[in-house]
């Protein structure tokens, strides 16, 4: 006589993981913050010099219900995408360019990397002198910045399609637009997203840097006003909106990065 013995799996439920470096960065921005509050209110550091961080929180409040500073913002975040998006069409044609025609490498490079070398707020006067001091100028060096990272990633993932892959498609007839599509272009797209997500950064940098050289709006601007009338506490309200908006633009790539390349993890600077 046989017996059944049934058995009931439980599944076992997985305590959420501790993250203990995420942790330990709240845990030194805290101990930095609050050292930093205590050291201006007890007189160590003037605070004409370095305000504390309640005084910034409080100037921050202030700015964001300010209508003229947040056009401000709108202006600035306006050079930045612009100057990305133009940054990204060049810098993926180009890519493409050099690392599918061997012709185009060989004209191209030199002048790529001769422009690269030329320290942007060096030719800025120009692009304003060109341009005007309106958007325009000031999306051209957004874009000039943050083209190079996209090229250079471009051309590293084109590249490193793997021959076998391509050798298969040709014996399958398949076209030069087919191979590009499904072999080239995925391959590349994790380098590209890599490359998009260091001229992100640089964009915002750029925005600045031409808003600084000249400019009548922008969050650059607002900073060089503050800073002739050593409004210190204004002055780095706007450094922490400049920094909202770099996280929240990076966060953006790495999330739409997680997103097409969904096959396996992006070529992402790590710490980033």
């Amino acid at each position: 006589m046989s017996q059944v013995i049934s058995a009931t799996i439980t599944p076992v439920r997985r305590l959420p993981r501790f993250d203990t470096g995420s942790v330990l960065s709240v845990v030194v921005a805290v101990v930095l913050l609050g050292g930093w509050e205590y050291c201006v209110r007890a007189g160590v550091i003037p605070g004409y010099l370095l305000p504390s961080p309640s005084k910034v929180v409080m100037q921050l409040y202030a700015d964001l219900m300010h209508e003229s500073v947040r056009v401000d913002i709108y202006y600035t975040l306006a050079e930045i995408l612009l100057g990305f998006a133009l940054a990204t069409v060049l810098g993926l044609l180009f890519g493409a360019a050099i690392a599918l025609i061997p012709i185009a490498d060989k004209i191209l490079s030199p002048y790529i990397t001769c422009l690269q070398t030329i320290p942007k707020p060096a030719i800025a006067p120009l692009l304003i002198i060109w341009f005007g001091f309106g958007i325009s100028s000031k999306v051209v060096i957004v874009a000039l910045i943050a083209f190079y990272p996209i090229v250079v990633n471009a051309v590293v993932g084109f590249r490193g399609s793997d021959p076998r892959q391509i050798l298969l498609m040709r014996v399958m007839k398949a076209s030069r637009w087919q191979i590009f599509r499904m072999v080239q272009l995925p391959n590349a797209l994790p380098y590209l997203m890599a490359g998009l997500q260091i001229a992100m950064v640089f964009s915002v940098i750029g925005a600045i840097v031409g808003e600084f050289l000249g400019a009548s709006r922008g969050l650059g601007a607002l900073i060089i006003q503050r800073q002739a009338a050593m409004d210190v506490a204004g002055v780095f309200s706007v450094l922490v909106v400049l920094s909202t908006v770099g996280i929240v633009l990076s966060v953006i790539i790495k999330a739409l990065s997680k997103k097409l390349v969904f096959w396996g993890p992006a070529e992402e600077i790590r710490g980033v």
